[in-house]
Parts: C-alpha cells; sequence; structure tokens
C-alpha cells in the first residue's frame, strides 16, 4: 500500500493500524533547534483520546506518545522525527461476525476490491486511530509556526447549528463537543444520547480557525494553499466535504456581496473589511484568518442491522458491535487542527526557500 506520506518540505508519513501492535509516524523536513520533548505533543493526543466521555468510542488507549529519533537535549536536530503509540485495548473478537461480510459505509469492499486482502479488526488502516498519529504529527508542526494560532470547533451536529452571533472559544473546553454555543452543546448532548443508545449515530461539521497566518503562503497554479488544505482535509476519515471561507455560500451572494474590500491601515498594512475568501485568494494567503470547514459523515458503525453482501457474493445483513463513536465528527476536531497545521508548516518552509525576504505581514510599501 503506497500513498501513506504527505506534503513536501515539511513531510510525514504515518503507519499501523487499529489492532495492531502499535501506530506511529515519521515526520521528515522539520527544521533543526527547535525545542521539542513528548510534553509538547501529549496535550494535543489527549484532546483526542478515546474514552474521555459517554459520547465517543470506549476503547481505552491512554496514547502516551514516545520520540525514537530526530531530537537530542530536547532540541530538533533537522533528522528524521519518529513518534510511536503502543495499542493496549484491542477486541479484535469484536469483529469476528464481519470478517467476511462487507460493512456499509466502510472501506471494507474497496480494500477487498483494490487489495485482495483487509484487516477486518476494526477496519485496520482504515481505522480512525491512524489519526492520533496525524495529530503527533501535527504538535511537531505547530512548533514550526511560531505565532501563529490554530483553534477548531463543532459547529453543527445532526443538522443543528450553532448560533454564530453565540459564538465563544473559550466555551470549546468546557463541553465534551468542543462546541463554541453552551445553548447548542446542551441540545447536543440530549441529541446524541438519544442516537447512542439507539446504536445509531450522527454527522457533524467542524470549523478550523488559523489566525497569524503570513502573506504568501501557497504558490499558482498547483500548489495553492487552499487546494492542499482541502486534499488535507479530504483525507480524514468520514469527511465528505471541505469548504473554505464562504465556501459554497458564496455561490449565493453577488459580486459586491462577495468582494471582500480592502483599506489602507497604520504602517502600510492592507485592512480587508470581510474575510468570505477565508484568508486564500489565487492560492495564497492574504494574512487575514484562514478559515475551513469540513462535513464528517455519521459513523458507519452502527447496530441497525444494514443490507450488504458478502466476500461469497451471498447477500446479507450487517450489525457492527465493538466499541465506536456516536459521533465521529467531535473527535475529528484536533484531527483537523493537526491538518491544518501539517499544510501551514509545509507551505511556510516552501515560501521561505522560495522568498526569504518576504514580508511578515499584509504590509505595502509607501511612495
Amino acid at each position: 500500500m503506497s500513498h501513506n506520506s504527505f506534503g513536501h518540505l515539511f513531510r510525514f508519513t504515518t503507519w499501523g493500524e487499529s489492532h495492531g501492535a502499535a501506530i506511529g509516524c515519521v515526520v521528515d523536513g522539520c527544521p533543526p533547534r527547535i525545542p521539542l520533548t513528548e510534553a509538547d505533543i501529549q496535550p494535543f493526543l489527549d484532546r483526542r483520546r478515546p474514552g474521555q466521555s459517554k459520547f465517543v468510542t470506549q476503547r481505552q488507549e491512554p496514547d502516551q506518545v514516545k520520540i525514537l529519533s530526530g531530537t537530542f537535549e530536547g532540541v530538533t536536530t533537522g533528522t528524521p522525527i519518529s513518534l510511536l503509540i503502543e495499542n493496549q485495548d484491542q477486541r479484535s473478537k469484536d469483529y469476528g461476525e464481519i470478517k467476511d461480510r462487507f460493512r456499509p459505509g466502510h472501506a471494507d469492499l474497496t480494500y477487498e476490491l483494490k487489495y485482495g486482502v483487509r484487516d477486518y479488526r476494526g477496519g485496520g488502516r482504515s481505522s480512525a486511530r491512524e489519526t492520533a498519529m496525524r495529530v503527533a504529527a501535527g504538535a511537531v508542526a505547530r512548533k514550526v509556526l511560531e505565532g501563529v494560532t490554530i483553534r477548531g470547533a463543532l459547529v453543527a451536529m445532526g443538522g443543528d447549528w450553532i448560533d454564530v452571533a453565540r459564538f465563544d472559544w473559550a466555551e470549546v473546553d468546557n463541553n465534551p463537543f468542543f462546541c463554541p454555543d453552551a445553548a447548542a452543546a446542551a441540545r447536543w448532548e440530549a441529541k446524541l444520547t438519544e442516537a447512542r443508545k439507539s446504536g445509531s449515530s450522527l454527522g457533524a461539521v467542524v470549523e478550523l480557525v488559523a489566525e497569524g497566518v503570513p502573506p504568501g503562503l501557497g504558490a499558482p497554479i498547483y500548489g495553492k494553499l487552499d487546494a492542499d488544505l482541502a486534499a488535507a482535509l479530504m483525507s480524514i476519515n468520514a469527511v465528505k466535504g471541505v469548504e473554505i471561507g464562504a465556501g459554497f455560500a458564496a455561490a449565493s451572494f453577488t459580486g459586491e456581496e462577495n468582494a471582500d474590500e480592502m483599506r489602507m491601515g497604520p504602517h502600510g498594512l492592507v485592512q480587508f473589511e470581510s474575510n468570505h475568501a477565508g484568508g486564500i485568494l489565487g492560492g495564497i494567503s492574504t494574512g487575514q484568518p484562514v478559515v475551513a470547514r469540513f462535513a464528517v459523515k455519521p459513523t458507519s458503525s452502527i447496530l441497525t442491522p444494514r443490507k450488504s453482501v458478502d466476500r461469497f457474493g451471498q447477500e446479507v445483513e450487517v450489525l457492527t458491535k465493538g466499541r465506536h463513536d456516536p459521533c465521529v465528527g467531535i473527535r475529528a476536531v484536533p484531527v483537523g487542527e493537526a491538518m491544518l497545521a501539517l499544510v501551514l508548516a509545509d507551505h511556510l518552509l516552501r515560501h521561505r526557500a522560495q522568498n526569504p525576504d518576504a514580508p511578515s505581514q499584509a504590509r505595502l510599501p509607501r511612495n
């Protein structure tokens, strides 16, 4: 299986399966002399870790990361950084009944058709377990992005959206949903409790915002920042849609409404009066906050029997036992943050290589 790496100058490769002995990744291209220890990575893994509330999978994984290479005396050396997390709570027997059956909505069928073999234990390589290593790699990327703040929030669950007027980043850590609206979080608790008890699942929408991003990241025509970001977010398990800035809503705007008008501010800085473009124009960052959203489908592992087929061409019904997220979008928030960090770190290093003297703010020369 190829295509397990992402990025150019800042590149990471993940490996491992849901029910294997361990999962891991190698981060290549990280600059030297950056302070880095396990303590810099672990807090981000703790946010994604399973078993923290009744609204996520009850699989108990401490997700303790180990740095195996690439650092010396607490700083990066410029060599590949190898990260490891041991799996400790596998229950492979939960999947014995579906080893020959294809779960609707899962990658079971396509893996079988492509490779002629698949690891049915929790989905193997297609499991969201792999995303723990993206979060670990993203923590390294954040160390490269000095001055950039990356945050994510769940803004919709099961078709129920937050009230934008109540959006409060401080509220995100006060509930188990990463929700920035306390009233919406209360509604979602009841909504997801009902879905969980019935053995069903719900979809969600995650919003990401990166502030402090310098202008100039990204390149035309095939190195666009938004194109790479869309690819990164679409690569996350269960993601079915991505939008940048106003996204699909922009299709209903007039040209006047959509245009992010500009004026000159103090010290030659360009100031925008709106940000429908999501901080990216022509595939290049403007210096405004980079804003993206992605849609996560309902978890495909549900207890309701669904029609399917097996490896022998027989029509069957499938229900999935085991421990699963009733809304996988919840734990997708830190994963989305990590992928945004990884894309920005890669583009920052590419930008510095081509334009070492480029301004760090949207500043124009004065006459």
